[in-house]
């Protein structure tokens, strides 16, 4: 197996740079590095760790150019959503700085014999294992609120923004952060996995597929360690009888492109009630033929390359089998000519169940259209599915919305008569294959934490 890895822009297929991967003892002894500096920054004060957070947010701010620009290079990323991510980034880094002393207060509670604390207390080293599509969000995300917390953390990055991890690191030292406090390991996957059972590492936090999760998720289920887990989903958005078509057809396709297709949370499937489906598929057509396909560096882009060609040949496997399973082409589905790892934006419909389409996540610019009988019949269609991440419901009955939302709809997010990515003051996460734990909105700064009990007994 080879020590290198090589990343290649997507869009000119050049090559970028060369990393060379960490040996075993290597990212032994950065775990190890981690644990030491956990012992005195366990005891430093909420306030100073907040300043640094504090800092970190201002020193993302200062390299938004630099950083928007890495994440175009490395993974195709339209720089101005690259630049939408480093402005969020900077948000979650002050929102958990402010947050992080009232979630993490002690407690008392009521105890006949005297006092009783309850305290939060860190665990220790927390491993991530984090994917490229947001690569700074996704290593901010959980690396602040567990830095916050009194934990260290080492991460694992996806190989092809190798760049970025090595930035990130950068950015928490000059923000004074100290060393071996945050580290970015630049390994593979099997050192990552290796580590799991390194008695310095207390939990593990992992997004990716569902399928990498759940092996990471039993290891360290072995050896009794925590994980918080994130694994995609196959996201779907009903359009009930009384929708706004127009409103839901634009913002269905803003949610299906979006950061070139490839996101947990992405709108995927289409479930749309006979009585608008027409509508709602021509309007939904139309709003696809104007998004301009090209440069990700361009101002008027809509739609990049994919990340990896491997991603690239992954979706349109997806594609064929759902086609040939049944699966009708409206536009698109085909690998244009050319340079660059694109994949135009593409809907299919008739899809429905033992399809990939139906059952699996596209994570690419391919939107499924699923008819449906009615509101009942679309609520039933969207819970048919392993996945539980996000989802929408278009309606202009607010209270029915709602209704459906709290009471029958499952997955750990919904829009209603929108589509948002991730916010700092609300939690993000799944159910069912869509993983457990959650993050943001300061929950995440209870994830990998011993909550601990103290029951002061008071002697008269």
């Amino acid at each position: 197996m080879s020590n290198t890895v090589t990343t290649v822009n997507p869009y000119t297929e050049k090559f970028v740079q060369q990393y060379t991967l960490l040996s075993q003892a290597e990212a032994e002894q950065a775990v190890d590095n981690a644990e030491l500096c956990f012992q005195s920054w366990k005891l430093i004060s909420m306030t100073e760790r907040a300043g640094l957070a504090f800092k970190l947010a201002k020193i993302i701010e200062e390299n938004e150019d630099e950083l928007a620009q890495l994440m175009t290079d490395e993974m195709g990323k339209v720089i101005s959503q690259g630049r939408e991510e480093v402005r969020l980034c900077a948000k979650i880094c002050r929102y958990t700085a402010i947050q992080a002393d009232k979630v993490l207060a002690d407690e008392e509670r009521e105890f006949a014999k005297g006092t009783a604390i309850v305290t939060y207390q860190p665990l220790g080293v927390i491993l991530g294992i984090q994917p490229w599509n947001f690569p700074l969000y996704q290593v901010i995300r959980y690396s602040i609120s567990n830095m916050m917390a009194g934990n260290t953390t080492v991460l694992k990055h996806a190989a092809n923004v190798f760049g970025m991890a090595q930035k990130i690191q950068e950015l928490f030292l000059q923000a004074g952060f100290p060393q071996h406090c945050y580290q970015s390991l630049l390994i593979n996957g099997d050192t990552a996995t290796s580590l799991i059972p390194h008695p310095k590492i207390k939990g593990v936090t992992f997004t990716g597929s569902d399928s990498v999760g759940k092996s990471v998720a039993n290891q360290a289920a072995q050896l009794a360690k925590k994980t918080v887990l994130e694994l995609g989903s196959n996201d779907v958005f009903l359009v009930l009888d009384d929708a706004d078509v127009e409103l839901a057809a634009e913002t269905c396709v803003k949610g299906r492109v979006i950061n070139n297709g490839e996101t947990c949370v992405s709108a995927k499937r289409f479930i749309v009630t006979e009585k608008n489906y027409d509508a709602f598929k021509a309007a939904f057509c139309q709003a696809i033929s104007k998004l301009k396909m090209g440069d990700p560096n361009g101002k008027d882009t809509d739609l990049g390359p994919m990340a990896r060609k491997d991603l690239r040949a992954k979706l349109h496997q997806q594609v064929v089998k759902s086609i040939e399973a049944g699966a009708k082409v409206v536009c698109g589905c085909e690998i244009p000519k050319g340079k660059g790892f694109f994949y135009p934006p593409s809907i299919l419909e008739n899809v429905s169940a033992n399809m990939p389409a139906y059952d699996d996540e596209l994570f690419g610019p391919v939107a499924a259209l699923i008819k449906v009988k009615d509101d009942a019949h679309a609520m039933q269609v969207a819970n048919d599915s392993r996945y539980g991440l996000g989802g929408g419901i278009f309606s202009k009955d607010m209270k029915k919305a709602l209704d459906l939302t709290t009471k029958h709809f499952d997955t750990g997010m919904v829009n209603i008569n929108g589509y948002e990515l991730a916010q700092p003051n609300l939690p993000i996460g799944g159910v069912k294959n869509s993983g457990y734990g959650r993050e943001h909105g300061g929950f995440g700064l209870r994830e990998f934490v011993n909550i601990k009990t103290i029951m002061v007994t008071e002697h008269v």
